[in-house]
């Protein structure tokens, strides 16, 4: 099984949330490692190990991100790393898979399934060298309290700051290893 290595510099996570209920906040994490162990022709026998540098996180927005970093939210002190790892890939059609794997975030571990897709592989070559790359498409939503993350500020019946329920998408570069 091949061995693909996250590029961080052609990868991002990007968030969303409703704030006050009448809008949507955007946010990214912007640092990463990971691998993923793919072959096109044996989708099912797929692996991806993420971790994310969870002080990485930006809304834009500093006293935001302030926020979310604190223990309110993510506690990057305490919780630096969000950790991802696959636990079954199903074909769903094409190059369209469902990837079921276990979220980690603030030592909290529950599982989720992600709606991903794949692309490529593309051959290239620039002044260091020649690389086979592919791009990973992943998208799922989680409520952020099953993670221990229960801040808010309420306003009424159903009304609140922050939103509960968290878009989640990563968009990945991933190169060739090549095996020694």
């Amino acid at each position: 099984m091949a061995k693909w290595i996250i590029d961080p510099d052609h990868t991002v996570a990007h968030f969303m949330t409703r704030h006050m209920m009448i809008t949507i906040v955007h946010g990214q994490f912007n640092r990463f490692s990971g691998e993923i162990r793919f072959d096109p022709a044996d989708v099912p026998a797929m692996s991806i190990q993420v971790e994310i540098d969870a002080a990485s996180l930006w809304t834009g927005v500093e006293a935001r991100d302030r926020h979310l970093r604190s223990p309110d939210f993510f506690d990057v002190e305490k919780y630096p790393v969000i950790r991802f790892q696959s636990t079954r890939v199903e074909v769903e059609s094409s190059n369209f898979m469902k990837v079921h794997g276990e979220l980690t975030i603030r030592d909290v571990t529950r599982t989720v399934l992600l709606h991903a897709a794949w692309f490529g592989p593309m051959q290239y070559q620039d002044e260091t060298g020649s690389y086979t790359t592919m791009g990973f498409s992943a998208a799922a939503k989680v409520n952020r309290e099953d993670f221990g993350m229960m801040w808010n500020n309420y306003f009424g019946r159903d009304l609140f700051m922050a939103g509960k329920h968290i878009k989640l998408n990563l968009d990945a570069e991933a190169d060739l290893a090549l095996e020694a």
